[in-house]
């Protein structure tokens, strides 16, 4: 039996120009409540982005910065921070790649250098709807999530081993492939946070669902009950998933939730 469902959501639950199907997760999202199944948000991204997607559904919960904040709009069930020391050593190793684009990743905001550029500031901004444009990150005064990276993307595969290399003992580079990579909290990704939120709600991970496509969904896509693959997704993805559905744009998360509910009825 799944008491929980979560879905990462960009190559996942949303179409590739950020839309799903509202009409048809309407129905779906009254049958989840009405078979007391909880709708779990699991992402890389900044809460109040992941938030306006869903401003119509307020028992939504979300695994934002991959596990580090989990919360919903009537309560924070974890919150996971860098300590200040880790942040002073971890970002002078970043900025001295000088192919990366940064961003600090807080729980109040998201922060950007100018000098990384209007254009990238601009593109960041439609993933952080909470931004702020630094001079730089001397004074940044919030609990910092996780850091951010853009590179090249046919760079991200070897950024990712010297980032893993860099950093060891400080933290962890994830990647979800195209160059965006997140260097996150040791231990800390989208299975740590649904195993965390599933202590307080008393759902085992053997009951869960999870959709997933990218490198930052593979440890949540392998240790639920049921991880499902996208048709989209990374290969080392699929080979750790139980299932298949479809991909991103043809909204294969709804078809497969649909049926799966169906079955539970």
């Amino acid at each position: 039996m799944i008491k929980l469902i979560a879905t990462d959501m960009d190559g996942t639950f949303l179409r590739d120009d950020m839309s799903y199907d509202r009409l048809h997760f309407s129905k779906l999202y009254t049958e989840m409540q009405r078979q007391g199944v909880h709708f779990v948000v699991a992402s890389g991204n900044q809460y109040f982005q992941l938030k306006s997607f869903f401003e119509d559904y307020p028992d939504t919960i979300y695994v934002a910065e991959n596990g580090a904040y989990i919360l919903d709009e009537k309560q924070v069930y974890a919150l996971h921070a860098f300590s200040s020391l880790a942040v002073k050593q971890i970002l002078p190793k970043l900025i001295e790649i000088p192919e990366l684009k940064i961003l600090v990743c807080g729980q109040k905001c998201a922060y950007a250098r100018a000098s990384e550029g209007e254009a990238h500031i601009q593109f960041v901004h439609r993933y952080y709807h909470q931004l702020t444009v630094v001079e730089d990150f001397d004074h940044i005064d919030d609990n910092v999530l996780k850091f951010a990276i853009t590179c090249p993307p046919e760079l991200t595969e070897d950024i990712v081993a010297r980032l893993r290399i860099m950093l060891i003992g400080l933290a962890e580079p994830t990647s979800s492939g195209h160059g965006d990579i997140d260097v996150i909290q040791l231990g800390m990704n989208k299975a740590a946070g649904l195993r965390e939120l599933g202590t307080v709600l008393g759902i085992a991970l053997s009951e869960m669902c999870a959709f997933g496509d990218g490198g930052n969904d593979l440890e949540m896509i392998r240790e639920v009950g049921l991880g499902v693959s996208m048709q989209n997704a990374q290969p080392a993805v699929t080979a750790v998933a139980k299932a298949k559905t479809t991909d991103n744009q043809s909204q294969g998360v709804l078809s497969f939730i649909d049926q799966l509910l169906e079955k539970q009825f």
